[in-house]
């Protein structure tokens, strides 16, 4: 898959070890940035990410700072991005599985070295359902983006 990957400066040190992660896994990597842990705002990063989804540049997105949440209200403001927190396994794969979300938060403030791989690894590795109840509600939500 191709990934594209970015951080606001709260998770610029953490991004580092995830970018090697989704390449040891196999994946195509695309890092949008931030390249220092000097202070960026993270709308622009998830412009920079979302951009790279939308565009068809990318397949999925990771986006890594402070909590997860302002990473995800961003993302969530492009049409076609289904953006999520997500900081136990569970939730990491279920938001694909359930509800196609292809941009993943996550928060560095919040979970460790550790746990980013394990998620990272669980969001990597789910699929969306084929279950149509999951995928009529997916329908409904790209209805929503276009104001019906």
């Amino acid at each position: 898959m191709r990934i594209v990957i970015g951080s606001d400066h709260a998770g610029y040190p953490l991004k580092a070890s995830i970018v090697e992660l989704v390449k040891s896994l196999g994946h195509e990597v695309e890092d949008v940035g931030s390249h220092t842990p000097d202070p960026v705002d993270f709308p622009d990063i998830a412009r920079a990410v979302t951009s790279r989804i939308t565009a068809g540049a990318a397949d999925r997105g990771l986006m890594v700072c402070g909590t997860g949440v302002g990473a995800s209200i961003a993302a969530n403001k492009v049409k076609g991005i289904r953006a999520a927190v997500c900081h136990d396994v569970h939730s990491a794969h279920q938001s694909v599985e359930h509800d196609d979300v292809n941009v993943m938060c996550i928060g560095a403030q919040i979970v460790g070295p550790w746990l980013a791989a394990d998620l990272v690894a669980a969001y990597l590795v789910a699929e969306f359902s084929t279950d149509e109840d999951f995928r009529r509600r997916v329908r409904k939500l790209a209805e929503m983006d276009e104001g019906k």
